[in-house]
């Protein structure tokens, strides 16, 4: 593709032409699997070429845009393992997007992973800095790379409908036909690459927009400064300087200078910037860190993780160092870590009494220094029992005993829930007194576990630095209990929830009815992706997903009384009602590999929050086209705690006879979302980012008129 790799400097750049000549680099899986394997960067600037000497031709790619982050030196299991025969400044990780396994390399000089690292992260920063664009040009070429089987960068039309099926459009032939025949210019038979894109851009002709645009264009031609303001103003419901915004957007996304020139923005300007982060359904003023970080601790939701180091399930799973990284590099505040005595006087941390897999606790200690900080502020706090409390502590007066005795509560708390004889349990106190140093204990300053009585017994005795946990169902028969109480205690004291002991599966259950009562702690499998990690991430995507968010102010304030099951009861009760238009879908992924299916697309809308809010709606389902659906289905929704809601879109492929397929989904607070015609770019069911797919909708809050609720 002629576009791709543009805004990439490779002349003089020798990371970049040494990794065009390609190098000898060992692939490692293991301590005994350690392979030589010949790596190249294509002339695209966007895959990687390797292939091994034994298999012949056999040769395999990677996509620049799949990995996430380089990682140097010794920075994973497998190469930790072999650090002993490598030095650390020839290795280095390819950590891919998603649930892929790392790629582990060693070069064969200090200066060649130098030059791969120092590469890799420039093409990644390019990608990332691409416009809107570029982006998708540079996707067009992809699939038309993937297409072009003989690679003699031109396809004839049977080449064009196979491709097409690929990219989950299933066209009227003779439509198909005609497009490809205006797009060939140079009359051939076949499309290059510009063509190519001629082509796509008449098939993607977006009806949809055009509509918009047209509504406010004076001439039909192009908005003029004035109709832009007009649009933004009605439909977007800008506030502020709508002038001065007028101009930027004209400036950073009309691509015609003739039209700059007239203060104008053409239709091909209005579709990149609703494209773009600014025409997103995110509120971009909400991305950054915007709240106040100054507040006590337990005035903040923090994100979390349950056994942290899990990689699959919670009785025979893989335990790894590399739970930890991913969990920290995605938001994560709150990790677990379960210390056993191992060989040797070396501790090790694994989940107890099961048959997961153990790693060393310095091994954990080490990736949580490395990752823990890439916006922390050098402070760790340790979540753990302690002798005595903090005030003995500062006045020197706990015993001089080497160690002091706790029992093990969460152990209790499990078995509880478990349901047997309360005689059982009562034994079982007894036997797990367990001696505690007293180095560790002085480690333990502001969160100290305790043991849960009861919320009175807490409000008279409980002291701000003491934590209690909870498996879901205790809080859950808390909430259901005494939900105005939880929510006090949660205003004065650090919660933790975790998932019940059932759960050996790692599933996650819904962090929302534990956020409703101000649960902090909510601790979720990260490793396991679905609706509990999608509600987690959209709600830490906010405030520069920094891993804090602010309450809202009535779950602040201890003399306010805010039950989750009353919302109407509390001051300041203002519903409003959401009204979300689903107009188009844009290349939505394809689900299933067989080659003739094409998506039959529907969309749901689910709202979450307090339990008169849970509420989900679907529009229709259109029939084989998962490349430019259109419904214009409109949903409405009346949300009692705006505050408190999430809303989630999910895509599915619709089947009468099974279980829907799961395509793409998005989650965000509704306290982020902007009003007006957005784009809801799609995350893959892990969370990672699947351009260029989306949702084209329309948006409107409105507060509803509170008489009318009796």
């Amino acid at each position: 593709m002629a576009s791709t790799g543009s805004g990439l400097r490779i002349q003089g750049d020798d990371n970049l032409q040494s990794m065009l000549v390609g190098t000898i680099m060992r692939k490692i899986k293991s301590r005994t699997w350690k392979k030589q394997r010949y790596f190249k960067l294509q002339d695209d600037c966007m895959t990687i070429w390797y292939q091994s000497k034994k298999a012949g031709n056999t040769h395999s790619t990677i996509s620049v845009s799949d990995v996430e982050a380089i990682r140097e030196g010794h920075q994973s299991e497998v190469l930790l393992s072999i650090a002993d025969e490598f030095p650390a400044d020839r290795c280095f990780t390819l950590v891919f997007r998603g649930r892929r396994g790392n790629l582990d390399l060693v070069a064969e000089s200090a200066e060649e992973a130098q030059s791969w690292i120092r590469g890799m992260r420039k093409l990644i920063d390019n990608l990332e800095n691409m416009g809107e664009r570029e982006k998708l040009d540079q996707w067009i070429g992809d699939w038309f790379r993937k297409a072009d089987k003989n690679n003699d960068g031109r396809m004839n039309f049977k080449e064009v409908r196979d491709l097409l099926k690929m990219m989950n459009v299933d066209m009227n032939e003779h439509h198909a036909h005609r497009l490809f025949t205006m797009a060939d210019k140079s009359q051939s038979g076949t499309l290059e690459d510009d063509e190519f894109v001629l082509f796509y851009k008449m098939l993607t002709q977006r009806e949809d927009v055009l509509r918009v645009f047209q509504e406010y264009s004076a001439d039909g031609q192009k908005l003029s400064q004035t109709d832009l303001e007009d649009f933004l103003r009605e439909q977007q419901l800008e506030g502020g300087d709508i002038q001065q915004h007028a101009k930027q957007l004209i400036e950073r996304y009309e691509p015609s200078d003739t039209a700059k020139q007239l203060n104008a923005m053409t239709f091909d300007g209005f579709l990149m910037y609703l494209g773009s982060a600014e025409g997103s359904i995110f509120h971009p003023q909400w991305r950054g860190v915007f709240q106040d970080m100054t507040q006590p601790l337990c005035h903040y939701f923090i994100s979390s993780s349950h056994n942290t180091y899990l990689m699959e399930d919670q009785l025979r799973g893989q335990s790894s160092v590399e739970g930890y990284i991913r969990a920290l590099s995605r938001g994560c505040r709150c990790v677990e870590v379960d210390c056993w005595d191992g060989a040797n006087g070396e501790p090790i941390v694994y989940h107890g009494h099961t048959f997961t897999s153990k790693i060393l606790f310095k091994d954990v200690v080490n990736a949580v220094g490395n990752y823990a900080f890439k916006d922390l502020k050098g402070r760790i706090l340790l979540k753990a029992k302690k002798i005595g409390g903090l005030e003995e502590s500062f006045n020197g007066m706990v015993e001089e005993s080497q160690s002091g005795e706790v029992s093990d509560e969460e152990e209790v708390a499990e078995i509880d829930e478990d349901n047997l004889h309360r005689e059982s349990v009562r034994r079982r106190i007894k036997k797990s007194k367990q001696h505690l140093s007293k180095e560790l204990s002085d480690c333990v300053v502001y969160c100290k576990s305790v043991h849960f009585s009861n919320f009175k017994h807490s409000r008279i005795h409980s002291k701000f630095y003491e934590v209690a946990s909870f498996t879901e169902s205790k809080a859950r028969k808390h909430l259901r209990e005494a939900g105005a109480e939880f929510v006090h205690h949660n205003s004065r004291q650090l919660t933790r929830v975790y998932p019940s002991g059932f759960r050996t599966d790692s599933s996650n259950f819904n962090p929302q009815e534990m956020w409703n009562a101000g649960c902090q702690i909510v601790a979720l499998n990260f490793q396991t992706a679905g609706e509990g990690m999608d509600l987690n991430d959209g709600l830490f995507s906010q405030n520069g997903s920094c891993g804090y968010v602010l309450k809202p102010g009535f779950m602040r304030e201890a003399e306010k009384r805010f039950d989750p099951e009353t919302p109407q009861k509390r001051d300041g009760y203002q519903p409003v009602v959401l009204t979300i238009q689903v107009i188009s879908g844009q290349q939505l992924p394809k689900v299933n590999i067989k080659e003739d299916s094409i998506v039959d697309p529907l969309v749901r809308v689910e709202i979450h929050g307090v339990p008169s809010d849970q509420a989900k709606q679907e529009t229709r389902y259109i029939e084989n086209n998962g490349f430019n659906p259109v419904w214009y289905d409109t949903l409405r929704f009346t949300i009692h705690s705006p505050e408190l809601a999430m809303v989630r879109f999910v895509v599915e492929d619709y089947d009468k006879t099974s279980k829907n397929d799961f395509v793409g989904q998005y989650t965000l607070p509704l306290s982020c979302i902007q009003q007006g015609y957005r784009h809801i770019h799609l995350l893959s069911k892990d969370g990672t980012s699947i351009p260029p797919s989306s949702l084209f909708v329309h948006i409107r809050i409105t507060e509803l008129d509170k008489p009318s609720l009796s």
